[in-house]
C-alpha cells in the first residue's frame, strides 16, 4: 500500500470520488510540472454539510471541519490528476482558502489552521505549503469554506 493512502487509512480517512466542476471549467489542470487545483467545496457524500457565513450562521469549530473536507476533496483531485498513483505526486506547494465570512468575523487563519495541520498529517513534509486565507461576503451554494490548491507533479 502506498504510504500516503497508508497514513489516510491510519487516520481513519478515506479520500472521497472526484468531484465534477460546478461551471465551465476543469476541476484540476496540470502543465509544466505544476497542477491546479479549482476550488474545493466542504462535499461529503453528495451534500453540502457546511455553509452560511462563519462567525454567525456557522461556528468556527464546524467551519475548520469545512475545511478538513475542502482539504481532501483537493487530494483527490491531485490523485485523480496524477494517474491514480501518488508516486507522481512530488508536493503541495501553496493553498488558497477562502472563508464566507460575517462582516466581523477575523479568524479566517484560524479556520484554514485545520486544513494545513490535515495536510501535514497526511503528506508530512510534501505537505507543508504557503498559503493565503481570506475573508469573502459569499460563496458558490453558500459554502461556509473553499479551498484551492497549487502542487508539483513528477
Amino acid at each position: 500500500m502506498d504510504i500516503i493512502e497508508q497514513r489516510l487509512k491510519d487516520l481513519g480517512l478515506t479520500l472521497p470520488p472526484p468531484i465534477s466542476g460546478l461551471g465551465a471549467y476543469r476541476p484540476v489542470l496540470v502543465h509544466g510540472g505544476l497542477g491546479y487545483v479549482s476550488g474545493q467545496l466542504p462535499l461529503h457524500e453528495g451534500t453540502l454539510p457546511y455553509t452560511g457565513k462563519v462567525g454567525s450562521d456557522l461556528p468556527i469549530d464546524e467551519a475548520r471541519i469545512a475545511s478538513e473536507l475542502c482539504i481532501l476533496n483537493v487530494l483527490t483531485q491531485i490523485k485523480e490528476a496524477c494517474g491514480g498513483n501518488w508516486a507522481h505526486f512530488s508536493r503541495i506547494l501553496k493553498i488558497t482558502g477562502y472563508v464566507n465570512s460575517a462582516p466581523t468575523f477575523c479568524e479566517q487563519h484560524f479556520v484554514m489552521d485545520a486544513a494545513s495541520r490535515l495536510l501535514e498529517s497526511i503528506l508530512q513534509e510534501k505537505g507543508e505549503h504557503a498559503r493565503v486565507a481570506v475573508g469573502v461576503a459569499s460563496l458558490p451554494l453558500d459554502a461556509a469554506v473553499e479551498i484551492e490548491a497549487i502542487f508539483a507533479f513528477i
